[in-house]
């Protein structure tokens, strides 16, 4: 499913327009985005948690060259589904 897709869906669900579908879920996409940025973590009970995982500076190895070069530090937006959302798949 796509973003027009999960627009479509939400607009038929929710009986509401696709443009107010379409507000909806980018108002969610960027609380979540600005809230990671800060460093918090994004809680939807039932559905699952969005956080962000920070990776530690590591040495890695350039594939064409086979020099050992440094891959910087960085964060990573990670999602870790809720109980609800597992048992609704199994």
């Amino acid at each position: 499913m796509n973003k027009a897709e999960l627009i479509t869906a939400v607009a038929e669900n929710a009986d509401m327009t696709k443009k107010d579908a379409e507000k909806v879920i980018k108002a969610f996409i960027d609380v979540v985005t600005e809230e990671l940025k800060k460093g918090e973590k994004v809680q939807v009970v039932g559905f699952g948690t969005f956080e962000v995982s920070e990776r530690a500076e590591r040495v890695g190895m350039n594939l064409h060259t086979r020099q050992p070069m440094t891959i910087p530090a960085s964060k990573t937006p990670k999602f870790k589904a809720g109980k609800a959302l597992k048992d609704a798949l199994n």
